[in-house]
């Protein structure tokens, strides 16, 4: 006689219930029994993180990144730095343009991140700019590790990294995280002294020979896709060049409430968001959202509808937890959904006033190094 036994998980209203089954073998006759198990909070916690990691390295790995991951850097559009003074209010008010002040508020969005974008390529990143920057290539390092741990054998050893935003922190990490990584970086250019996107130069897959050809082995590949844009494109004969500096007048898609019209138009933007489809169309795939909060129309309803797809796996993570209603009322839906998940503080901390979570907390989980503070607190009592 011999026993197997079996586990996994059920969500049931929010408490997830670990099921032990039990396969028992006597002679030519199985019994089959079920013990539960309800877990505490600090169980789910613990239980989460590392399932978030095991779909990591075991799922096609994709990542969409907004402009919350860089909002240290870079503030979001609707901060106070970028609304006019009362003098230049009082300027805009004789404007018959009903849009004057939103335009102003644009217009020192894109300065500050232009600025901050000559800054990444200088070298010359100041105060929270630095601690933005240090992160990023946190969370590229632990993309990679995660990449080195996943089988090629289940599927391509490739990160996809979607991206709305126009600043260059990744670009900046993928050099800051090259001189001690063995990988491929593609961002869909090609060429050498003038390099030229096209959404053909995807999908690849580099292995790397022995010296004397006597194996065979894939190499990590991450690849970059900015379907808003980003500083150091410019639009070179309606070819869109990619440049080792800021642009003078960088190619992008504005967030003026106009982003679906402004994308479809340009076909190279087009090409971007059907990658980002077909990946999520893909079988045995998972996306991780931060800093992203789906008001971008057109990224919403390919989402939506990609939900369909039952091999998909989409957690989104929420700065705040008044995060969870907003993603859920931007994309048009009334709940969660068996393959989409919203995770936020009241998810991963027992205690989560004033807790927040950004790329760094992906970034431990990802290292299988999260430790939420009342785990802390009680290792530090166990040493005392």
């Amino acid at each position: 006689m011999y026993t197997k036994k079996y586990q996994f998980e059920l969500n049931c209203g929010g408490m997830i219930i670990m099921v032990d089954r039990f396969k028992v073998k006597n002679g030519k006759e199985d019994s089959v029994g079920e013990k539960e198990k309800v877990l505490t909070m600090d169980d789910q916690i613990d239980a989460l993180a590392k399932s978030i990691r095991h779909f990591a390295i075991t799922k096609q790995l994709n990542f969409l990144i907004g402009s919350g991951a860089s909002a240290d850097a870079i503030p979001l559009m609707n901060d106070d730095k970028y609304k006019p003074n009362s003098n230049q209010l009082q300027e805009l008010n004789k404007s018959e343009d009903p849009d004057a002040e939103k335009k102003f508020c644009l217009k020192s969005l894109f300065a500050k991140t232009m600025d901050v974008s000559k800054r990444i390529i200088s070298g010359e990143l100041v105060g929270k700019e630095k601690d933005t920057q240090s992160m990023y290539d946190k969370f590229l390092q632990a993309v990679i590790t995660i990449l080195n741990l996943s089988n090629s054998r289940r599927g391509p050893k490739n990160v996809n990294l979607f991206t709305t935003n126009y600043d260059l922190f990744i670009e900046k990490s993928i050099d800051n995280v090259a001189g001690t990584n063995r990988f491929i970086f593609n961002d869909g250019a090609s060429g050498y002294f003038e390099r030229f996107l096209d959404s053909s130069n995807y999908n690849r897959v580099v292995a790397y020979r022995g010296l004397t050809d006597n194996y065979l082995n894939e190499m990590p590949s991450i690849s970059l896709i900015k379907p808003h844009g980003s500083m150091n494109w410019s639009n070179s004969d309606n070819k869109i060049q990619v440049l080792n500096t800021i642009s003078q007048d960088p190619f992008l898609v504005k967030p003026t409430g106009f982003e679906n019209k402004e994308t479809f138009l340009s076909n190279h933007f087009y090409d971007m968001l059907r990658i980002f489809q077909l990946e999520l169309d893909k079988s045995e795939s998972v996306m991780f959202v931060i800093g992203f909060s789906f008001q971008d129309k057109h990224i919403a309803q390919m989402i939506r509808r990609a939900l369909q797809n039952p091999e998909l796996m989409i957690y989104a993570f929420g700065f705040r937890d008044g995060d969870r209603q907003k993603y859920m009322s931007n994309l048009g839906v009334n709940d969660e959904k068996h393959n989409f998940r919203i995770i936020t503080p009241s998810n991963l901390y027992v205690d989560c006033k004033n807790k927040q979570i950004t790329l760094g907390v992906l970034t431990d989980i990802l290292n299988n190094k999260f430790i939420r503070e009342e785990k802390g607190k009680e290792a530090s009592n166990r040493a005392e």
